[in-house]
């Protein structure tokens, strides 16, 4: 079953539970052009990579292969620059040994979120995963994924320096493992999904001892985390071939995301005591939009344009910066009165990749009430 079929069996079978919004008939692969909004991040993101197709942190100067999948994840998540988002695949897969494994600083090592990560990229901008740059990132990643006992199916780092994998690599794990129809690929779904809470989030962190006998949320409980239910959602509506098990767990995901959204549209970290911010706001208005529930997602795009750079701006030092989203406001007035500086420009970065693709859903073309 293709992605856009099974979030039209979603959106069929979890209309009337999921009561978050009125669903959309479009079909996000087939969404027309979205707004302005939309198109000026986009446009800023794009101009973000470096001359290779990847974005270098000017800061600490090293290649950020992960930042770059991120941009290109919202090109994606926004239904434009198809072409560019397949360079950054490209640019990446020369990476792949930088990225993935320990080389000379780490011997040995794999990394398992990284792995999952670049494998999931390159199935969705329709590369070859058993060949990313002469690696053979499916078999990479079955080879850090548990075969059997209570972790079965849970990714892990191979490192002298300890594991660090967590369920956002386990949701690109579940992506990847079943696009390339690993025989690993049900227990990593199975594991992912584990992870849900009984509230419906999805935690950010695994059981940490990874020989107990029960993996679950269920078992030691987690912090409420918006980030990663978000991306979670929009991972497992990615998967292929257990729609049965994905639909309510998606079901329950969209409906914590949505019991959470405050009154003016914008999400927190779902930490108590967190303030809003873009990057939480744009994942959970992303999700909710891929399963249907426009009124929430138009809300939540609405507080994203707020801390949008736009041309009016161009009298403060955001000038040339059109298109970037601030984090929060205090990064947003930062910018303003100083400009987007070396240290800040990460920060910048990371928040307009998360947020872009909500943007789309200002369009009355893309999201109808």
């Amino acid at each position: 079953m293709t992605r856009t079929t099974l979030r039209a069996t979603f959106v069929a079978l979890t209309a009337s539970a999921l009561a978050v919004g009125t669903v959309s008939s479009i079909p996000a692969s087939a969404a027309p052009a979205g707004a302005a909004e939309e198109k000026r991040a986009v446009q800023w993101l794009t101009g973000e990579l470096g001359p290779d197709g990847l974005m270098v942190n000017e800061e600490f100067a090293f290649t950020d292969v992960g930042l770059s999948i991120d941009a290109g994840l919202a090109l994606l998540g926004a239904g434009r620059k198809g072409a560019v988002a397949r360079d950054i695949a490209t640019a990446a897969a020369g990476e792949v040994e930088s990225y993935t494994q320990g080389g000379e600083f780490d011997p040995g090592a794999v990394y398992a979120g990284a792995t999952a990560k670049l494998a999931a990229y390159t199935v969705l901008t329709g590369g070859d995963p058993t060949d990313v740059g002469g690696t053979d990132l499916v078999a990479q990643l079955e080879g850090v994924t548990a075969d059997a006992g209570p972790s079965a199916g849970r990714i892990a780092d191979q490192s002298d320096f300890g594991d660090f994998a967590n369920t956002i690599g386990q949701a690109f794990a579940a992506t990847a493992l079943s696009r390339a129809g690993s025989s690993e690929a049900g227990a990593a779904v199975e594991f992912l999904l584990a992870q849900q809470c009984a509230d419906g989030y999805f935690r950010l962190p695994f059981t940490a001892d990874a020989a107990a006998e029960d993996q679950s949320c269920d078992a030691d409980g987690g912090r409420p985390s918006v980030d990663t239910t978000g991306l979670v959602v929009t991972q497992l509506l990615q998967v292929e071939g257990f729609e049965d098990e994905v639909v309510p767990a998606v079901t329950r995901a969209a409906r914590w995301l949505a019991s959470n959204q405050q009154d003016n549209g914008s999400f927190s970290t779902g930490v108590e005591g967190e303030s809003s911010n873009s990057n939480s706001t744009g994942l959970a208005g992303w999700a909710l939009a891929e399963v249907g529930s426009c009124g929430k997602a138009r809300q939540a795009a609405r507080w994203v344009k707020k801390l949008q750079v736009a041309p009016k701006h161009s009298e403060t030092q955001l000038d040339g910066e059109i298109g970037a989203i601030a984090f929060d406001r205090a990064a947003f007035r930062a910018g303003k009165d100083d400009g987007i500086t070396t240290g800040s420009r990460d920060q910048w970065r990371r928040a307009t990749a998360q947020a872009t693709a909500v943007l789309q859903n200002l369009s009355k073309a893309t999201c109808r009430r």
